[in-house]
């Protein structure tokens, strides 16, 4: 890397319905992108701490602080922004106010000012995420290659970013307007992409489409889509088929070449006949609708990744082998 280098994406945003894990996903694509000597901040703006859940440590302070080291000796910072310590940070930048504006928090004003404007708040957590990408040191150095940070959920995500139309309505001159207007360059352009996590279900899809008009419409530069989750087919079309029909005969008969008793009534085999085929039917038309699903995400014309479902859970192994995975899919592609 070279004070003068670019890459195409240094932010990423990561955003999902609930429950679809992009938490986990924006962790392990911190990961990806610090392979090979990189360094990647990972930025959480929700106050959840779900960050340290995935990497199995302590609540992160407000402060910029090691977590990971990614394959070939990169590593992954963390930063976990608490709104009102944004804003402290903040005032001082711009108004020097120092003691004065901690003097304010505990007068309640901080808490007041993040609450009652919530247009401020949003500026400050994207402002923070966007002072990392273009942080550099005296060299010209950047500070990280690459900032990933754990967005809310589809549902909020275009309001979420669009702070300058939120900030609009409580000033349209001065430092804020101009930090506002500052976050929205970085925001808007070719070094940010959105990329939305979901599920091969119908409402996940459902609402990934709709974040995907929505961004698009707001200006925003959408990156890519990552199935998560995504369980393996254990048949082939004839046998999707079959289970599909609930060929009861068929299957009866090949249990009882199985060596599992008689197909006659009340054998072992016939017994088994009913659930089997309630599996299977299950198993059939599940993998239906997510092809009907996969076709629906391949309608937005955007890049797509996979996660298979790791039934154990996602623990710290797991998380480097999900990043593993992105990273052989081609999702880091092009990061220097």
């Amino acid at each position: 890397m070279s004070p003068q280098q670019s890459t195409p994406t240094r932010l990423h945003i990561v955003t999902g319905k609930g429950g679809t894990g992009k938490t986990t996903v924006a962790a392990a694509l911190a990961l990806a992108l610090a392979a090979e000597g990189r360094r990647t901040l990972l930025v959480e703006v929700e106050g959840r701490q779900g960050i340290a859940q995935v990497f199995e440590t302590g609540a992160l302070p407000y402060e910029e602080r090691k977590i990971a080291v990614a394959p070939g000796g990169g590593e992954v910072r963390a930063l976990a922004i608490d709104p009102e310590l944004a804003l402290l940070d903040y005032l001082d930048m711009f108004y020097k106010l120092g003691r004065a504006g901690r003097a304010l928090k505990k007068l309640g004003a901080i808490d007041f000012a993040t609450t009652v404007a919530p247009g401020l708040r949003d500026v400050l957590l994207t402002g923070k995420a966007c002072e990392a990408v273009r942080r550099k040191d005296n060299a010209g150095w950047r500070a990280y290659d690459a900032v990933v940070m754990d967005a809310p959920p589809t549902g909020r995500i275009t309001r979420f970013l669009n702070v300058n139309d939120e900030v609009a309505g409580l000033a349209r001159i001065g430092p804020i307007y101009n930090q506002a207007q500052a976050v929205m360059r970085v925001l808007k352009s070719t070094e940010t992409a959105v990329h939305l996590v979901t599920l091969l279900e119908e409402m996940p899809v459902q609402e990934t489409v709709d974040g995907v008009a929505e961004l698009r419409a707001a200006g925003l530069p959408v990156g890519a889509v990552v199935v998560n989750m995504l369980r393996p087919v254990l048949l082939d079309d004839a046998d999707l088929e079959s289970a599909a029909n609930g060929r009861r005969t068929a299957v009866a008969k090949a249990l009882s070449q199985a060596g599992l008793g008689g197909a006659r009534k009340g054998g072992q085999a016939e017994r088994l006949v009913d659930p089997l085929l309630a599996q299977a039917h299950e198993h059939a038309q599940r993998v239906l609708l997510e092809r009907r699903e996969r076709a629906e995400i391949a309608t937005l014309g955007l890049p797509t990744y996979e996660l298979e479902l790791r039934g154990e859970g996602v623990d710290l192994g797991g998380l480097y082998r999900l990043a593993d995975s992105l990273r052989k899919q081609g999702m880091t592609g092009g990061e220097s």
